[in-house]
């Protein structure tokens, strides 16, 4: 009895320690972002032909040009339409927007860590070498890929679509500070998110607990819940938006399907 106790304590005492590491690491990174600012120069070096130079990044000291608000400056001038402005209509508002870009900024690593903690033990047990190379980079890589495919394709597309009505009556648009940095950030955690789909079905496949039938068997079942999570994360209701969510976990999904059948067809035949 006392040493059930002793588990469950020592269990508690270990998702204490985790959330304790997360909850700092996410607070000194918060922080970081809303007081330093990312500021660059030229190094200069002589060569054979000309001077050269290289640029070089440091971060600096700056409350008004901190790193989440030169990223929010960055993502107006190249997301939103033409002739949409930012505002705000309350005091404060572009402060609290800072907030959550950092909070976005200190989170972003901790849902990479915790997907290839996730993964990570059940690749392990079917590779002799486990490496940054077999899963910490492919986690990595699929979460920016989908964060950068819903900034450069997703993001400016849906939202010149949805102002596309008010230019039509000839409307003022504006877009207030707090909507617009909680639409995009919805964007890029969704995204980010789902473009891991292929390497969570490889790893649940590593497990022997699915058969490689059943990603093909389940297909039409995956697209119906693809969909309804496309339509529940998107932050609209026209209906149009979620299927820039939905269509590429649906071919995310084919693509971890035919990884696993490539993988059952290997094992059979050695």
């Amino acid at each position: 009895m006392s040493t059930g106790m002793m588990s469950i304590r020592e269990h508690m005492d270990e998702l204490r320690s985790r959330m304790l590491s997360i909850i700092i690491s996410v607070m000194i990174l918060t922080i970081f972002s809303m007081i330093f600012g990312i500021k660059s120069f030229i190094l200069h070096y002589a060569s054979i032909n000309n001077n050269n130079g290289i640029q070089l990044f440091y971060p600096y000291p700056d409350l008004f040009g901190n790193i989440a608000i030169q990223l929010t400056s960055y993502m107006e001038k190249t997301l939103l339409p033409a002739g949409v402005n930012l505002i705000q209509t309350a005091p404060g508002q572009a402060f609290f927007a800072q907030i959550y870009v950092s909070l976005l900024i200190g989170i972003m690593p901790i849902i990479v860590k915790q997907i290839y903690g996730f993964i990570s033990p059940a690749i392990g047990k079917r590779t002799k070498k486990i490496g940054i190379f077999s899963v910490f980079l492919p986690t990595v890589s699929l979460f920016a890929a989908g964060v950068l495919f819903s900034y450069i394709l997703v993001i400016p597309n849906t939202l010149n679509f949805l102002y596309k009505y008010g230019q039509a009556i000839g409307v003022v648009t504006f877009f207030n500070i707090n909507d617009f940095i909680s639409f995009v950030l919805q964007f890029f955690l969704a995204f980010g998110i789902a473009f891991e789909l292929p390497i969570v079905m490889y790893a649940i496949a590593l497990t022997d607990v699915i058969d490689a039938k059943f990603w093909r068997t389940n297909f039409r079942y995956a697209v119906f819940i693809l969909v309804f999570f496309g339509a529940l994360v998107t932050p609209d209701g026209s209906g149009i938006t979620m299927w820039f969510v939905a269509g590429p976990m649906i071919i995310l999904y084919l693509i971890g399907m035919l990884a696993i059948e490539q993988r059952k067809k290997k094992i059979t035949l050695s």
